[in-house]
């Protein structure tokens, strides 16, 4: 009988521990913080961010995927949603703010529906339910695109670049985006891949963003290795060396002994000799331009500009790698192997000063499996912020290509996943229902912060909205210029498929796994205390 009101300690001292409705709340207070972070940077007339580190270095962006790998999370259900933008970067090139603020969406719903005595259980067993149903309905409202439709192409990178702050010059770098993608697009059973490696993309500060340009072949950051080379070479024949054109030192440590005059002209002969015989290999083979992976020595310098050979040094291998998949030639290791098979060609192999560097050119390359994009813009912030643009516009290409399919935005088709699956909720009955309900509203924040970040009245928006999709007018969306509801197909905004299923995808993972959660227990961080949840102070044993 002596046990008494004894407490039991099983956690170490200091140790921060939430149970039941504090955890879920808290976790969800932290996740709906982060999402609240990007709203503001969605659509057209989203705001941007400026980050600053702890360098002082500063990024200005409204990817939220870039906002959110710059900012130091440190709550464990935040990093969760951190985690669904990279995911959606990833998979999908774009959408990254969509899938964030849907996931803070649906556990703000949530939080309603624990109030009202729900069990996390069955809000989580209705959000997959309704989540399944909402990938239906987005199969249904889509339609097909081809590699061949350059236009609709076009429109979707326009489409993911009409956010950011190069919109201006959205039509031109769209342009730019599908000749590369639709370049590098290799088909294998019937299906097309794009490999984003395979488009190399060099940056230059100077001329505007529009002077940014597509280039049908490699650039390279080097120059010529001797200035007696030519500075153009027309009908280039292109080996690719991962070997150095230098006298080979042995494996063992070696000394030569030379003890009379006449052995070290010998000596010296012989080394001449073993250059002369590199550089009249490389002629034989025809080769006119040649990129070695490792060093070129200086008389072997001069012996090649002497046969007027294009040589370049110490090219890195990704580099390599490209220059064979766009001039079709094969990297020889042994020198003495290099054959005219082995040769790629480009219509011209040229030096040009940009800016204040001097680069080579490998352009006119036919049918490359490698091209490049030469980057313009006055700042560096500038020419980052293009990079990110372009790098989301064609990785939205990409996966139009590879899906075949594409879907319409502007909150067209979450308003439309929003009516049938309210549909859907009532077919299904029990609590379930319930939980489908507020997946559907969920769904139509887009819409919200879409109107929210024109200025425009959401209420309104999200009444005329419902209207039209009643009225069947699928693809009806917001304008956010004029604050009409217009058909977002004549707009011409839209994306691939993969945008919204990803989104859908991760934000329901995220929102369920969450939910789920009724216990953190947090153990404390060295003298400085606990991260303590949701940014409450830490609550140590000893207060």
């Amino acid at each position: 009988m002596g046990m008494g009101n004894t407490p039991i300690f099983i956690l170490k001292e200091g140790t921060k521990r939430d149970k039941g409705k504090d955890a879920q709340f808290n976790n969800i207070q932290a996740a709906k913080a982060i999402a609240d972070a990007v709203r503001s940077t969605l659509g057209p007339r989203g705001m941007d961010k400026m980050l600053v580190d702890s360098l002082g270095d500063v990024v200005i962006t409204n990817d939220g995927v870039t906002i959110l790998k710059e900012i130091d999370v440190d709550h464990p259900a935040a990093k969760m949603l951190v985690e669904v933008a990279k995911t959606q970067d990833e998979q999908a090139g774009d959408g990254t703010t969509t899938s964030v603020i849907l996931a803070g969406e649906l556990l703000k719903k949530a939080v309603d529906l624990i109030e009202s005595n729900i069990h996390p259980t069955i809000i989580a067993g209705g959000y997959r339910l309704a989540a399944a149903k909402a990938q239906e309905v987005l199969d249904a409202v889509s339609t097909p695109v081809d590699i061949k439709d350059a236009e609709s192409l076009r429109l979707i990178a326009e489409t993911s670049m009409i956010s950011k702050s190069v919109s201006g010059s959205r039509k031109g770098l769209g342009d730019l985006a599908v000749q590369a993608v639709t370049a590098v697009a290799e088909k294998s059973n019937d299906k097309w891949n794009v490999d984003m490696d395979n488009i190399q993309i060099v940056k230059k500060t100077g001329a505007s963003m529009d002077d940014t340009e597509f280039i049908q072949g490699i650039i390279i950051d080097k120059e010529p290795v001797h200035p007696a080379m030519p500075k153009k070479v027309e009908n280039a024949k292109i080996a690719l060396l991962d070997a150095a054109i230098e006298v080979q030192k042995t494996e063992i440590d070696a000394k030569i002994e030379i003890t009379d005059p006449s052995q070290m002209a010998a000596f010296l002969a012989e080394e001449e000799n073993m250059l002369r015989k590199m550089v009249a290999n490389i002629k034989a083979s025809g080769a006119n331009v040649v990129f070695v992976q490792k060093g070129i020595d200086d008389l072997a310098q001069h012996f090649l500009s002497k046969e007027g050979i294009f040589a370049v040094r110490r090219v890195k291998k990704s580099d390599m790698d490209k220059l064979a998949k766009a001039t079709g030639s094969t990297v020889v290791t042994k020198l003495e192997e290099l054959t005219a098979d082995e040769l790629g060609c480009a219509s011209m192999v040229e030096v040009r000063k940009v800016g204040e560097d001097e680069l080579t050119f490998i352009t006119g390359c036919k049918n490359p499996k490698a091209v490049s994009l030469m980057l313009r813009g006055g700042t560096e912030h500038v020419i980052d912020e293009v990079e990110r643009s372009l790098d989301d516009a064609m990785s939205v290409v990409a996966v139009a290509i590879e899906d075949g399919k594409m879907a319409t935005g502007g909150g067209s088709t979450a308003s439309e996943i929003a009516l049938r699956l309210r549909e859907y909720a009532a077919t299904v009955g029990g609590r379930e229902q319930i939980a489908i309900d507020a997946y559907a509203s969920a769904m139509e924040v887009i819409p919200t912060a879409l109107a929210e970040n024109a200025g425009l009245d959401p209420i309104d928006v999200l009444i005329n909205l419902r209207k039209a999709h009643k009225e069947g007018k699928v693809n009806a969306g917001l304008n956010v210029y004029t604050g009409k509801i217009v058909d977002m197909k004549v707009e011409t905004v839209i994306e691939p498929i993969r945008v919204g299923r990803q989104a859908i995808n991760s934000a329901t993972d995220a929102a369920v796994m969450i939910l789920r959660i009724d216990d953190v227990i947090a153990a404390r961080a060295g003298a400085g205390g606990g991260p303590g949840a949701g940014g409450a102070p830490d609550m140590g044993e000893d207060d």
